[in-house]
């Protein structure tokens, strides 16, 4: 059986997630290790890093609506997605928490901002791994 279009974006995007927040926690990582305090260099390199993101999705999903016919999402799908939003949110939320501790407890911006970005990349990764999951054993 043949994955569905629904499928095959999640695995677009899982895979765009991949690659580039591993490319931007590796530079952002190695800046941070040599003591680079100032925004801007982070904030160039993450918008680096979306514009690659989105060049590799459409590039991505033209390849996937070439080969195939593209069904609507239908209640499955719809329940997947929810299921999985709801399952991996603690995880942004636990980031968004410790985001607020950092800045009461007054540590500096960029350690604030990679902490919420890390979050949100790690609870999206989560999102479209359990979404995978839930399509192939079922929710």
């Amino acid at each position: 059986m043949s994955a569905s279009f629904e499928e095959k974006s999640v695995w677009i995007q899982l895979g765009a997630l991949v690659v580039c927040g591993s490319i931007y926690g590796a530079i952002a990582g190695r800046l941070l290790a040599s003591g680079v305090r100032e925004m801007p260099a982070y904030a160039a390199i993450f918008m680096i890093a979306v514009v690659v993101m989105v060049v590799f999705m459409i590039v991505a999903y033209a390849m996937v609506a070439l080969s195939g016919r593209q069904e609507g999402s239908d209640e499955r799908d719809r329940l997947i997605a929810w299921r999985s939003e709801h399952n991996s949110g603690w995880v942004l939320a636990t980031g968004v928490l410790t985001g607020v501790a950092c800045m009461v407890l007054g540590l500096e911006n960029v350690w604030t901002a990679n902490i919420l970005l890390g979050s949100l990349f790690l609870a999206e990764g989560l999102g479209l791994s359990l979404r995978l999951r839930y399509y192939h054993k079922g929710v």
